[in-house]
């Protein structure tokens, strides 16, 4: 499949893995990107030492093109950055602010950036700083989400800007891929289905828990605090949600959520943890290589391609 995007990363397949904290690693990214997608590494709260290892692993891996995903606001989002640059990734994706500081840098380097939206305006304001593409997320992703939905917020951000656009947010098979590119993207994220790679590092209780999630088990919580996410309803998820509804304050919830993503997702503690997914978890049927996903996707892209040759306009 050929799109702007597989063009310009020299990639077989227009699909990004999420750079998933703490579950996307050097071997689920070399995994991905091996297997024709773009994998990437999760650089989250970690320090540029262990981003740097995290890259010269993956190169150890696959010769293919790979990203990191920065989180602006981390702690060590300088360290990451200057890593970033100096070993010349080939693509770098963002979240939680503007790279604007860092797109010149990264232009040198060579890195091509991709940031993550939720809006059009935002779309439109990194437009203007001469990044290489956009991943318009909507808020059916796992996860720190927006308000708009995919549907919505894909075609919006085509039409803003000149660069290419990846959809992301409730996309598992085919049939999101080509729905994506109906919209007008030019490829897509996954993150909730690479969870369930073989390569991913997250807990089989993890897992197991997406595996099993029906179509209305991913629900959001933390709305009052700014910065809502998306999660499979469980028993921490309830005391949260109760907690948030008797109004206790931003800082309050902030606390008692500190660590609890790692607690599900590295320990196994999926019932007092937050175990983030997507909507698309209730598509998600088994565990396997992260190279079947990708190669499973796109074939159902093809077949439903095929099959929309039937359909009378």
């Amino acid at each position: 499949m050929e799109t702007q995007i597989t063009t310009l990363l020299n990639i077989r397949y227009p699909l990004f893995q999420g750079g998933m904290a703490w579950l996307a690693n050097h071997e689920l990214a070399a995994a991905v990107s091996q297997g024709g997608g773009l994998g990437v590494i999760g650089a989250g709260n970690a320090p540029g030492e262990w981003v740097r290892g995290e890259i010269e692993r993956v190169r150890q891996r696959t010769d293919k093109p790979f990203g990191v995903n920065v989180l602006l606001i981390s702690p060590f989002v300088h360290q990451v950055m200057e890593e970033v640059i100096r070993l010349k990734v080939p693509v770098v994706t963002t979240g939680a602010g503007t790279p604007g500081p860092w797109v010149e840098r990264l232009k040198e380097a060579g890195c091509k950036v991709f940031p993550v939206v939720a809006s059009v305006a935002l779309a439109r304001r990194l437009s203007r700083l001469g990044v290489d593409g956009f991943i318009a997320e909507g808020c059916e992703a796992g996860g720190h989400i927006g308000q708009q939905s995919t549907m919505a917020l894909v075609p919006q951000v085509v039409d803003a800007v000149t660069q290419p656009v990846l959809a992301a947010g409730g996309i598992a098979d085919g049939r999101g891929v080509l729905a994506a590119l109906a919209l007008g993207a030019q490829g897509v994220q996954l993150g909730t289905r690479f969870v369930c790679a073989e390569e991913c590092i997250a807990h089989p209780s993890y897992k197991e828990m997406i595996i099993k999630a029906r179509d209305r088990d991913a629900v959001v919580s933390g709305e009052s605090t700014g910065h809502p996410v998306r999660c499979l309803k469980n028993k921490f998820w309830q005391e949260f949600t109760n907690l948030e509804k008797a109004g206790a304050t931003p800082e309050e919830l902030e606390k008692l959520g500190a660590g609890k993503y790692y607690a599900a997702a590295i320990l196994g503690d999926v019932e007092n943890g937050t175990v983030l997914a997507g909507e698309s978890a209730g598509m998600v049927e088994k565990i396997q290589p992260a190279a079947e996903i990708v190669e499973e996707i796109f074939a159902g892209a093809r077949r439903q391609y095929a099959d929309l040759g039937k359909v009378i306009l």
